[in-house]
């Protein structure tokens, strides 16, 4: 992979294909969450960056705390570098709510986003109960149990049958090297979702073409997660893939990259310049 020094980190990325730009946010603890998209064919006529965000796989380790803001500028700091100016913006779980803060923070750079069961952990109504959920977990982590603690953990998000569901497509050492991670989600990125705010009234701010993808079997707050994206942004388009749960693209990228170029399809670059254009001539 290639590596780029952002704001003060350096971070690892490849690009794959060409045409329109979509930039893949992975979620927490499974930084390869997005490999298996890149050798799918429906999406062979886009530029993919794949990259791993600070404090996964070969990226910089975060110095100390790193916001979901922080995530979203390195973001757009990545497509900067790359010379991109705008790109749909392609974010699983914690990089849901990437994605929603850069639609805010840097909304020139998303031409669209979408949003694969945010993590809007402050807002779902289950949270508290997600929360203490999470403390056994937490506990087992704090004892040094970094193995123990990441296979509850996913557990929790992805059934109990994750390891199993996602073997086909994942590579060999995905575990490992989220162990390897471990520290990034417990000690920057738990307190990060926990103190990150998303309220309908910052959806009202985002324009861009949206759509929500969701696993049929998902975890119950992955779920309302979902829910809520629909009911905020309420033009918002629809996927719901049947039996798969919080690590849909991980169990079906091909379902999930067909569903992905349909959208962008429906939402292509060139006709949003044309009638920028078209607005700018009046």
């Amino acid at each position: 992979m290639d590596r780029a020094h952002i704001n003060g980190a350096e971070l690892e990325y490849e690009v794959r294909g060409s045409g329109e730009a979509v930039l893949l946010v992975h979620g927490s603890v499974l930084a390869e969450a997005f490999r298996p998209l890149l050798a799918e064919r429906a999406l062979a006529g886009y530029q993919l960056i794949h990259f791993h965000r600070c404090g996964y796989a070969g990226s910089s380790r975060p110095l100390g705390p790193m916001s979901i803001s922080d995530q979203a500028a390195d973001c757009a700091a990545l497509l900067r570098h790359l010379g991109i100016a705008k790109a749909h913006i392609a974010g699983h779980s914690y990089g849901g709510a990437i994605a929603l803060q850069m639609a805010i923070s840097y909304a020139g750079l998303a031409h669209s986003l979408v949003l694969m069961e945010p993590a809007m952990l402050t807002a779902a109504p289950s949270a508290a109960e997600f929360h203490a959920q999470l403390a056994p977990i937490y506990s087992a982590y704090l004892a040094g149990d970094k193995a123990g603690a990441i296979d509850a953990f996913l557990k929790a998000v992805n059934g109990s049958d994750y390891k199993k569901n996602i073997s086909a497509h994942m590579p060999a050492d995905v575990f490992e090297q989220a162990v390897a991670d471990a520290d990034t989600f417990f000690q920057v990125e738990i307190p990060a979702v926990q103190s990150w705010i998303f309220t309908r009234e910052d959806a009202k701010k985002i324009t861009t073409p949206i759509l929500a993808v969701a696993g049929e079997a998902t975890a119950r707050i992955c779920w309302e997660s979902h829910a809520m994206i629909i009911d905020w942004l309420p033009k918002s388009e629809t996927l719901v893939l049947s039996g798969l749960t919080h690590a849909l693209q991980m169990q079906d990228p091909k379902a999930v990259t067909e569903g992905l170029h349909a959208f962008f399809v429906s939402h292509p670059m060139a006709k949003a310049a044309a009638r920028s254009f078209a607005e700018n001539r009046r």
